[in-house]
């Protein structure tokens, strides 16, 4: 009977995530009780949220010391004690980062088919579906209106531009390092690129460059990927009756954890609409969005980048290389 691997949180980090906190383990396979599904991992998908899972509870438990490091990702069903998934059925799931894992079939979602199968995880995965119901449920962009995005060049940022140009809109994307400004204006369609990294700690000198990539006339939507400082940047450079879409908040999650955040006086004075939101909470729509996406990706309108790591055991390094903004696209560990 195969073995199961798994990568453990061994201890709870404090300020930045390294590979000593992690440790792997070897336990026995699995097995499902019924309504439950045995699941050989395939995919894993990387995800910065991942770092405050460790923090706390967030819109899931938090990962505490000696837990099986937690993940969603692309499994295949290996038994079904549920009459709802055969074996060979490909499912999303938080599988954790582990070769096998037991789920109760409730849990999982049909995942379809794809080639590649990554693109079930990326653009018809989390990252597609957070990009196109933040921007559009969310951020509501109106043709000839300027669509604003952070960490643009990452899972979620990179496809936001691409729906905004589809949309009639002008994409500006903030990303560290001229190489990914340059894929983001060449490869993906954005209008313009500002590398944040270029101004140091200027936060002035980047808010001007951010808003004389925006035309001169501010952002219409924000779709934040980041928090922090870059948050307050960009609230310099909305214009007035603005739509702020909080996705996420990057420069948060690694390090020491830091106090409440206090709203930005530019919210009132700007009148703007901040709206924070989680994915699942459009999954009623998640069908038809992944038509569209389709659609896109078929005629060539939408590009996908993706950055795949073969090796469950790099699963550590992968998760700190993204938090460092060491990939360019959907990252993600295919482990079989």
């Amino acid at each position: 009977m195969p073995t199961n691997r798994q990568i453990i949180l061994d201890t709870v980090p404090t300020d930045k995530l390294t590979p000593g906190h992690f440790r792997q383990s070897e336990g026995p396979m699995p097995s499902p009780a019924d309504g439950e599904l045995l699941l050989k991992t395939r995919i894993v998908s990387i995800d910065a949220a991942a770092r405050a899972w460790m923090q706390g509870p967030t819109y899931r438990p938090a990962v505490l010391a000696g837990d099986v490091m937690a993940g969603y990702g692309l499994a295949e069903v290996v038994e079904s004690r549920s009459p709802a998934f055969r074996p060979g059925d490909l499912v999303f799931v938080e599988t954790g980062w582990q070769d096998y894992s037991v789920q109760p079939a409730s849990a999982a979602t049909k995942a379809g088919s794809a080639e590649p199968l990554s693109h079930l995880i990326s653009i018809y995965g989390v990252a597609g579906l957070t990009a196109y119901f933040g921007l559009l449920e969310c951020g509501q962009p109106k043709a000839g209106e300027t669509v604003l995005v952070s960490a643009a060049a990452g899972a979620v940022g990179s496809i936001v531009g691409q729906i905004a140009k589809i949309k009639g809109c002008r994409a500006v994307g903030i990303a560290g390092g001229a190489d990914k400004c340059a894929i983001l204006t060449d490869e993906l369609g954005y209008d313009a690129a500002v590398d944040y990294k270029a101004f140091g700690e200027d936060q002035r000198a980047l808010g001007r460059a951010v808003y004389e990539a925006c035309g001169g006339a501010g952002a219409n939507v924000y779709f934040d990927n980041v928090g922090g400082s870059m948050f307050d940047v960009a609230m310099f450079c909305m214009a007035n009756q603005g739509r702020v879409v909080c996705c996420g908040s990057l420069a948060s999650y690694d390090g020491p954890r830091r106090g409440v955040m206090t709203v930005p006086g530019l919210v009132v004075v700007k009148r703007l609409t901040l709206k924070g939101f989680i994915v699942t909470d459009y999954y009623g729509g998640r069908e038809a969005a992944v038509a569209e996406l389709k659609g896109w990706v078929d005629s060539g309108q939408l590009k996908v980048r993706e950055d795949v790591i073969d090796g469950l055991e790099y699963l550590p390094d992968a998760l700190i290389g993204l938090l460092a903004g060491g990939n360019v696209g959907k990252r993600m560990v295919r482990v079989a």
